[in-house]
């Protein structure tokens, strides 16, 4: 039997050798081909891994060739560059949403007499004009805990002229009287939930207007590494950035109404709004200058980010006041390069 098994597998062996011969070297190089080929399907995502460990590792390898492809283009193309020389083509400019961004219509160009009118004319006018100084009453709402208080306190220390008070009940019909009463120009409201500040409405007094912000990522000082000491007294400059529209530029003079007119730069003191994608992010900063030409940098908290809800007219009126703007959410973030600072 053994003898019959043998001579069986010999005529298959030969039967694959002639077929082999027949189908030549394209055979050949089709299964080799076939067997270098990943095991995985065409139409195979990571998701479909129900083992979460071996998800993980097969992401972070991905990620890991991803990274060196990345690379090795990278360094070809400096490669080409150094090779060209004068003659290499110019850098390409990678697509950002910024600068994707849709155009608006109520940008503002600085040259414009229409835009120089309103601004000779509107509610912020008397200080930039070099009539008024602004001095700044900063409240809560009721009941405050205490990284509230503690936000309020060193919000005061970065703009001056500021003074903290309590609410103690007081409805903000009744506080704003007061305010203008002892020549307060702005009214701040930090508005909180389940401890956490989430909230500012700043109002520029007498006449308005009322801005309403959502705040997030509030970090303390003590929150933060690698700080600077405390601010000191000195008035700090304000850097104002991307406010572009005719919203955006009335939402920049309400900030920068908020500090004094000359900067005293012996403090070294800046203060940044920074605005991207309708975020408006709050920094503060020291400069140090190392040498001739190195100059350094220390944050002193604290920090936030803003996002605005609504631009009301005049002062704070809930139920009758007239709202030049309002964040209508479906409406408008349906597209994700349309912006409206």
């Amino acid at each position: 039997m053994r003898g019959v098994d043998i001579g069986k597998k010999e005529k298959k062996k030969e039967k694959r050798a002639e077929e082999a011969e027949e189908k030549g070297p394209e055979s050949e190089s089709a299964e080799t081909s076939s067997s270098t080929r990943p095991a995985l399907p065409p139409t195979f995502s990571l998701s479909e891994i129900k083992n979460k460990q071996r998800r993980q590792l097969m992401f972070m390898k991905l990620k890991q060739e991803k990274r060196k492809q990345k690379l090795e283009l990278r360094k070809k193309r400096r490669k080409e560059r150094e090779a060209l020389g004068d003659k290499a083509p110019p850098k390409e400019v990678p697509k950002t949403i910024e600068n994707q961004r849709v155009y608006d219509e109520t940008t503002v160009d600085p040259e414009d007499e229409e835009v120089a009118y309103d601004e000779g004319t509107d509610e912020f006018s008397a200080y930039f004009n070099k009539l008024i100084n602004p001095k700044v009453l900063i409240t809560t709402s009721d009941r405050p805990r205490g990284r509230t208080v503690r936000f309020c306190e060193q919000l005061a220390t970065v703009i001056p002229n500021a003074h903290v008070y309590y609410r103690r009940g007081l409805a903000l019909k009744r506080v704003i009287p007061q305010c203008i009463s002892r020549d307060f120009t702005y009214l701040m409201v930090i508005n909180e939930d389940r401890k956490v500040p989430n909230g500012m409405i700043l109002c520029h007094l007498p006449d308005g207007p009322t801005a309403h912000f959502k705040v997030s990522s509030v970090r303390l000082r003590k929150e933060m590494k690698r700080r600077g000491k405390d601010p000191t007294e000195h008035y700090p400059e304000v850097i104002l950035n991307n406010f572009t529209t005719r919203l955006g530029h009335s939402i920049g003079r309400l900030f920068a109404a908020l500090f004094p007119h000359d900067p005293q730069f012996q403090g070294r003191q800046v203060a940044t709004f920074h605005n991207q994608r309708d975020f408006i992010f709050f920094r503060f900063h020291r400069y140090i200058f190392r040498n001739e030409k190195k100059v350094g940098i220390q944050e002193l908290g604290p920090r936030f980010t803003l996002k605005l809800r609504s631009l009301q007219k005049g002062t704070f009126d809930s139920k009758f006041g007239e709202y030049e703007w309002v964040h209508k959410r479906h409406e408008m973030d349906s597209n994700r390069r349309k912006f409206h600072l």
